[in-house]
Order: structure tokens, then C-alpha cells, then sequence
């Protein structure tokens, strides 16, 4: 599905279209927030968007919703309004776009999808599906950061991922006779069983950070395959993996393989995932501060973290913890 979006940079007006509904920029209570608005009797998508957000509220990586109401036009047209936290950093697909195919610094890449994790563990734990994840239904909101050193203090501002567009959300156990969501986002058992279920989310993620580390998609398609519009669950057959450009790092190459499993059992959850080393903080020790990294080897990955003392004292020692394999699933082979 596919949304359409106005932005007047240097104006005023902020405008979009999903799932039938209007967006469009007002004033809440002294602040900015979105509007997204449909006939009511085109409402049916945005008023089940509305319940869900009620259902799940409470989390700060998810988009907030302050209310619904009923309005009537001039021409005496009943509007039904959902009213929304508004995203002044745009979508995350804006901001890969901008990227001109590069990609972005992965350092952008583990926060946003650390966001990404957050937001949907608890989805997931409130017993929904997305069934729609994608970087055109992920907002960048600002968050403010008070920092205080020895040099210099004072807040700084960043962008925090929030998920939104929760109008193909389901319950984990609900059953459709067809996906879904958006193809090139979606799993091979939403494609070819119509199986949608909280793991189908997590493929979903793996492609989004793929997107985030190249600035394209994971998949490369045959000349005349038009993904997006195709509704021929063959479609599959029309990709092949694409090759992790080498500058890609081994703990990320390890996070992508643990969404990406061909198989549904095989990926990894996001409560798991959240304790990856490509999304988790540093834990400090109490000799000073850890840094975690992944060593590849013949076996598999091994996560280990390595202390360092206070920079009083030179000497670092090294500790590592038993080793962990990687999740079964497909090979991510490396680019040239």
C-alpha cells in the first residue's frame, strides 16, 4: 500500500495519504500534532487504526494518540478525525532516500532499530501484529538529550524511530484467506501460505535495517517483476538475495541473518533480539567500561565483551562468554 505524501518544507501545510485517510498538520493544546482524517463512511481503517493505538498505548517507540471526533464539512459530509503525535523528522524512508543509495552510518542504523525492537516487542507483547512494518510507516521523532561533561554541558537534540499505520494490524491469532501488508516487505509463508503471525514482523525488521545499511532494497528483481503491485504469491520466485556490501559489519551480517531465516521458527524474537550486540548498549563493568563485539569464526559467531580500566590504569584484560550460535536460516554472503 502505498502512501502519498506533500511536505512544504518552508511552509505551513503537512499533508498525507494512508489507507484512504487524509493526513494533515494542526494545533493541539499549544502543540503540533497530525490529523488523519476519511469519510466516515470510508472510516473502517483508521477507526480500527484508532482501537488498536488504544489497546496499545503506554509505549514511548510507538506513535501516541491523543483522541478521535467527529467533524462535518461544508457540504455536510460526516469526517471522522484520528489525532496523532506529530513526526517533524518525516518518515524513515525519507531519510534513506536522502542518502542517494549510500546508506546510513551504521552508528544511526543500530539506534533507529534498537527504536524499531522496542516498539515492537510490545506489539507484540499487547498480542498484535503490524503485518505493514516498513520505512514509509516509521516516524522520526525528535527526543532532547541533557548532556554535562567536564568541557561543556547542555541538550542535544536526536530522532527517535516510532512505529505508526497500524490499520492492517491484527491479533496474533486472527486468520485471513490473503496477506497483509506490503509485499516487498512481507515473509515467504505470508506470501505463499498467507501465515502472518509476530515472526512475520521480524523479517519485516530485516529488510528495514538492510534497507537502512545499503539505502536499497534486500532484493533484486528480474527485469518486468514489479513487486509492489503484484499479487501472484509466485513473486518469490522472481528474487535472489543481494550481497552485503563488505564494509558491512560481522555483528550487523549476524542481526540481518537472525530476521531474515526462510523459516518462521528460525528467527529470532524481539525480546531476543534486543539482546543482540548490534542493538544493545555496552554494559559497564565495574573496573570501568565494556564494550561488546562479535568474533567470527569457523563455528559461528562468539559474543564477547572486553573490559577496560580507568584511564589511570593501562592494562586491559579480556573476558569472553561461552559462545553462542547463530539461528539456522539462510547464508547473507559477503559482498566484493
Amino acid at each position: 500500500m502505498k502512501r502519498k505524501v506533500e511536505e512544504e518544507l518552508e511552509g505551513e501545510k503537512h499533508s498525507m495519504w494512508s489507507h484512504g485517510g487524509h493526513w494533515q498538520r494542526g494545533e493541539f493544546i499549544g502543540e503540533v500534532m497530525a490529523v488523519k482524517s476519511a469519510k466516515v463512511s470510508a472510516s473502517e481503517s483508521i477507526e480500527h487504526e484508532a482501537g488498536v493505538l488504544f489497546e496499545i498505548k503506554g509505549c514511548p517507540f510507538v506513535i501516541e494518540r491523543f483522541g478521535e471526533e467527529t467533524t462535518t464539512t461544508d457540504k455536510g459530509d460526516k469526517v471522522y478525525n484520528l489525532l496523532l503525535e506529530f513526526a517533524s523528522g518525516g518518515t524513515l524512508d525519507g531519510l534513506i532516500q536522502k542518502s542517494n543509495g549510500l546508506g546510513l552510518p551504521e552508528y544511526d542504523v543500530r539506534r533507529y532499530t534498537r527504536s524499531i525492537l522496542e516498539g515492537i516487542r510490545h506489539i507484540h507483547k499487547c498480542d498484535y501484529v503490524h503485518c505493514d512494518l516498513k520505512p514509509d510507516n516509521l516516524l522520526l521523532v525528535p527526543t532532547t538529550t541533557t548532556t554535562s561533561t567536564t568541557a561543556r554541558s547542555g541538550a542535544t537534540t536526536s530522532f527517535v524511530a516510532k512505529i505508526a499505520d497500524f490499520g492492517l494490524a491484527k491479533k496474533t491469532k486472527e486468520n485471513y484467506s490473503r496477506w497483509r501488508g506490503t509485499p516487498r516487505y512481507l515473509s515467504p509463508e505470508a506470501l505463499f501460505d498467507n501465515k502472518q503471525d509476530q515472526s512475520c514482523d521480524i523479517w519485516a525488521l530485516g529488510c528495514i535495517v538492510f534497507e537502512m545499511l545499503t539505502g536499497n532494497s534486500p532484493w533484486d528483481l528480474k527485469p518486468g517483476c514489479d513487486l509492489d503491485n503484484s499479487v501472484d504469491v509466485t513473486v518469490f520466485d522472481h528474487l535472489r538475495t543481494s550481497k552485503i556490501p563488505a564494509e558491512i559489519s560481522d555483528v550487523a551480517r549476524d542481526f540481518l541473518k537472525s530476521c531474515l531465516a526462510m523459516r518462521s521458527c528460525e528467527r529470532s524474537t524481539a525480546e531476543r533480539l534486543l539482546s543482540h550486540p548490534f542493538v544493545a548498549p555496552p554494559q559497564p563493568s565495574k573496573a570501568g567500561h565494556a564494550k561488546l563485539k562479535v568474533v567470527n569464526s569457523s563455528l559461528g559467531y562468539a559474543y564477547g565483551v572486553s573490559y577496560f580500566k580507568p584511564k589511570a590504569d593501562y592494562r586491559a584484560s579480556t573476558a569472553t562468554v561461552p559462545r553462542i550460535h547463530p539461528l539456522p536460516g539462510f547464508e547473507i554472503p559477503a559482498g566484493h
